[in-house]
């Protein structure tokens, strides 16, 4: 007995669960408006409010004329159906409940009117007019609500139609209940596989912006890990050099005092502890892959090699001429290195964005800044895909930024593209020449 007792508590319990999950489901009046079509925008929703005048304008008549319903029932049965297709592309869940009380009272109200053995009998408990706008509305409802939401509407839908039709009965009708359930799940099912189909294309999109997304974010972390060596490497060169300066310097004056000795070894001590943590940096940063056909512990290279930079260019098929104006002389070497992977990049992205276009390379050297600019004419064919389009453009700009300069680029004569950055130098010292006599 207390075994017969416990099952059915627990179906009791497994009927309450279900009774507070359609609670959840159906009991809403949530807004989950239908959004614009990506091509026809509005379209959809015009075609539904047309289909909504239809269901009106045919839906009374046929209460009135062939089921016999009063005006005042049948305008308020065929309006009620109309009104429901509108309310479902905004809510689509109080829409199927307006559609389903419409089909209720319409069908007590055929029902009432029915006389036995008449020959032009009524098709109940669905009419045309009802039916066809409740299709829209379950095609609504599966559109924009969940999958579960979708089956308990078409649930409740057969178990209505089961009472009204199989349960409560009727005179004498033309039976559209099982034709009313079929259309209702054919439609369930058609509007979940869009629903289904819409979800994944918005899925493949939003992956495919973070894809964008992870590989810009990926391309300037590497960029700024490549300026970090770079910059480290010039650092450590220096230290180096401080290092044996300051090792050598004693040696170089006769009896130097121990007040001088000992701020040389402190100096140099400082600077190879220094060098230790910038190498240990520099191993960090030299266990990622190298750039294709650069070696880590290469030398990093100067505007003295652009001649180079630019003849391997030419060699790939692009024709490119250099000027250079104002007084060249040796810049910093970050100044000097960003130069180059400026100009580098920015050729780099000429041979692949414009197929046939010509380059133009223009160094300015000023008293306080140097100005690069790198310009092409406007390709001669089109471009092949490119993943990576625009990326080499974050690198350059974290160049310039990072010496507290600037970069633009954009159009430049039609089609063509220009890349200019200010990169901010010191101005040269000028040193007067001491007389030939030795005095100041």
């Amino acid at each position: 007995m207390s075994n017969l007792n416990g099952v059915a508590d627990t179906g009791v319990e497994h009927i309450r669960r279900w009774l507070e999950v359609l609670r959840e489901d159906l009991l809403t009046a949530r807004a989950d408006p239908l959004p614009p079509s990506t091509w026809l925008r509005w379209l959809p929703h015009g075609v539904v409010c047309l289909a909504a005048f239809g269901v009106f304008i045919g839906g009374l008549p046929q209460l009135m004329d062939h089921g016999g319903v009063p005006f005042g029932i049948a305008l308020l049965v065929a309006l009620a159906h109309g009104c429901a297709m509108v309310l479902a592309l905004w809510r689509p869940i109080p829409g199927w409940w307006a559609s389903m009380a419409a089909t209720v009272v319409g069908a007590f109200a055929v029902r009432a009117e029915m006389v036995v053995g008449d020959d032009d009998s009524f098709s109940w408990p669905w009419s045309s007019a009802g039916l066809i706008g409740h299709l829209f509305v379950m095609l609504l409802l599966a559109l924009r609500v969940r999958t579960l939401v979708s089956v308990e509407a078409l649930a409740l839908t057969a178990l209505v139609t089961w009472v009204l039709q199989g349960w409560i009965g009727a005179r004498d009708y033309q039976s559209t209940g099982l034709l009313a359930v079929i259309l209702s799940a054919v439609v369930v099912v058609l509007g979940i596989a869009l629903r289904g189909r819409r979800e994944a294309r918005a899925q493949l999109e939003q992956q495919t912006t973070l894809t964008a997304e992870e590989r810009a974010r990926r391309t300037l972390l590497e960029e700024r890990s490549r300026i970090a060596r770079e910059l480290h490497d010039v650092v450590a060169h220096h230290m180096s050099v401080i290092s044996i300066q300051a090792q050598v310097a004693p040696h170089l004056v006769k009896d130097p005092p121990d007040e001088l000795r000992e701020n040389l070894a402190g100096i140099r001590q400082n600077a190879v502890e220094a060098l230790t943590e910038l190498r240990r940096v520099l191993d960090v940063l030299r266990s990622e892959h190298p750039a294709p056909g650069e070696r880590a512990d290469a030398p990093q290279p100067t505007l003295g090699r652009l001649e180079a930079l630019v003849e391997n260019t030419r060699a790939a098929g692009l024709t490119v001429t250099t000027e250079v104006t104002g007084d060249r002389r040796p810049l910093p070497p970050g100044v000097e290195l960003s130069a180059y992977r400026i100009v580098q990049e920015a050729l780099s992205n000429v041979l692949r964005h414009a197929p046939g276009a010509t380059a133009h390379v223009t160094l300015a050297y000023g008293p306080h800044a140097l100005r690069v600019q790198v310009v092409n004419t406007a390709p001669t064919r089109e471009a092949p895909p490119s993943a990576g389009a625009r990326h080499g453009l974050l690198g350059m700009r974290e160049r310039a930024v990072m010496l507290g300069g600037t970069l633009t680029a954009g159009p430049w004569s039609g089609r063509g593209f220009r890349v200019e950055a200010r990169l901010p130098v010191p101005a040269p010292s000028v040193t007067d020449p001491l007389p030939q006599d030795g005095t100041a």
